[in-house]
């Protein structure tokens, strides 16, 4: 049985009469890399902030790591690395002495190897050549990079990530999905909370949709997207497509149609066999942005109020 990171029971965060976190249950499991997606304003940074226990739950219960939090906190936080909106650094400090500060400040952690660690992380986000450079100096991309760095000093075994690629450049992007890939194939779980359902769908092994403060969808993402058992055809004549295959036909347009069944040799054997032009094929499968909008308009004619 796959050993649980993160599970919470019905947890709630009201703040007055706004319900910021409405009766979550998370399930996230060793080795997963989790995307916690939603727009600016569901609640995933509050959900966050309790899960680290930095928020107290006005109901409800988190455990992480199998511990429950924050009353196992001492014991839970020095493994897990965090990135929890924006990092936090000395601007008159370089980033090197800023995350030697982190680094004595944390538990455990052999002081004649801090300098080892500290050039670690830093070559590993990409702040190898600049480390020495005064963090006033540094880009927004460059802090965050530097945020990730000290998340990562403890070689930790949960990292929890709220927008992490704030403020890169595509190429920093890529350099750090690279990373938390690299990380989890050794191990490292990762939660990562996102609006960006793009990157998600790029990176995430598992899925949870925060909609509203409610958790409107959880699920694999290979179940979220597997195949919808029809095939798409890409033609310069639908019509024709239609009239050789009937009502297999379930939908047309101006150079495709899409044809109930799973194997696109079959479809494409009957159509080329008729005389139909099929520039290609490939079985349908929706794509995360269908499914959230999916999740996320259901939820909303759920509780009547617009999406």
């Amino acid at each position: 049985m796959t050993e649980t990171v993160i599970a919470t029971r019905g947890l709630r965060k009201r703040y007055g009469a706004l319900r910021a976190v409405d009766g979550i249950d998370l399930d996230v499991r060793a080795g997963d890399v989790y995307g916690f997606l939603g727009a600016n304003g569901s609640g995933k940074t509050t959900t966050v902030r309790m899960l680290l226990g930095l928020v107290l739950p006005t109901e409800g219960e988190v455990e992480v790591l199998g511990r429950p939090m924050p009353k196992a906190a001492r014991e839970v936080l020095p493994r897990v690395g965090a990135l929890i909106e924006g990092p936090a650094a000395y601007g008159h400090l370089s980033g090197r002495a800023n995350l030697a500060l982190l680094d004595a400040a944390g538990p455990g952690g052999s002081r004649r190897s801090r300098r080892q660690r500290v050039g670690d992380v830093l070559d590993q986000v990409g702040l190898g050549g600049v480390g020495k450079r005064p963090v006033k100096a540094y880009s927004l991309g460059m802090r965050q990079r530097l945020g990730l760095a000290g998340a990562l000093l403890r070689r930790p075994d949960l990292l929890v990530l709220d927008e992490p690629t704030n403020g890169l450049d595509p190429q920093g992007i890529h350099e750090i999905r690279t990373l938390l890939l690299d990380l989890n194939s050794t191990g490292t779980t990762v939660f990562l909370s996102s609006h960006l359902l793009a990157e998600i769908e790029q990176l995430a092994t598992r899925v949870g949709v925060l909609d509203r403060g409610r958790v409107v969808l959880q699920d694999d993402l290979t179940t979220l997207t597997a195949p919808t058992g029809a095939t798409v055809v890409q033609t310069p004549d639908p019509a024709r497509v239609r009239a050789v295959l009937g009502d297999r036909v379930l939908s047309t347009d101006a150079d495709s149609a899409v044809v109930r069944g799973t194997d696109p040799a079959e479809v494409n054997a009957a159509l080329v066999s008729a005389g139909v032009p099929v520039h290609g094929l490939r079985l349908q499968r929706p794509s995360l942005e269908e499914v959230v909008l999916a999740a996320a308009s259901t939820s909303a004619d759920r509780v009547g109020v617009p999406a």
